[in-house]
């Protein structure tokens, strides 16, 4: 059996002002899991994966994130954690004065990668990934929306994450996009990264590509 990478019991989750947004989570993912995490907006889906990288409180029984215990969680290793995750928005989040290689550049760059031919070379590979290795030199303003998701995508990839957390990837992208984003991120969960895909479209579901949790009434269960 595949490695447990995520491993939540009977946990709750907090605002930053305290207030409770989910309940008594059960919750476990193995690498190379793909995962909806599905429910209305404002259900609470954005707030679950903010606390799987330490962006909100989450207190209970257990919560283990890629061997990192969430209970004990220090400050100091939060940036370890999320070295270990890739983070997907809805609106991308890209510097939109630079082209893409300088987009990636800058992360490698803030996660501690000195050599500037590694660098160039984890750029090139992960671009030829997501299919964009002939849009190095582009300003991102200049990209369509999907092809500024798939940039997204491949920043994400750069420090060979264990988990990609995927909040609304498709929000954005009309149909036909959505369907090449949907197809990336199965290709990088059957090449051994579990995904975590939160979205409200039902009609993006398909339980013969992974598991379902359904978000509702400030919890969170198997669909």
């Amino acid at each position: 059996m595949n490695d447990k990478i995520i491993n939540i019991e009977n946990c709750d989750v907090f605002q930053q002002n305290s207030q409770m947004v989910l309940h008594q989570i059960n919750f476990e993912l193995y690498a190379g899991d793909f995962c909806f995490l599905i429910g209305k907006t404002g259900s609470g889906k954005s707030s679950f994966l903010k606390a799987l990288y330490a962006g909100l409180p989450i207190e209970g029984k257990q919560a283990t994130v890629v061997n990192f215990d969430l209970l004990k969680m220090k400050s100091k290793h939060i940036y370890e954690l999320r070295r270990k995750l890739g983070i997907v928005f809805q609106d991308f989040q890209l510097l939109s004065d630079r082209n893409v290689f300088d987009n990636l550049d800058f992360v490698l760059k803030a996660t501690g990668w000195k050599n500037t031919l590694e660098r160039k070379n984890r750029i090139i590979e992960v671009l030829e990934w997501v299919s964009l290795s002939t849009k190095l030199h582009k300003r991102t303003f200049e990209l369509s929306g999907g092809e500024q998701q798939r940039v997204s995508i491949a920043r994400a990839l750069l420090n060979n994450p264990q988990i990609i957390l995927a909040d609304e990837p498709t929000g954005n992208l009309d149909p036909a996009v959505t369907d090449d984003i949907m197809a990336l991120l199965y290709s990088i969960s059957q090449k051994g990264t579990a995904v975590i895909m939160a979205t409200h479209d039902y009609r993006l579901l398909d339980k013969d590509k992974g598991k379902v949790y359904k978000c509702e009434g400030a919890k969170i269960q198997l669909a």
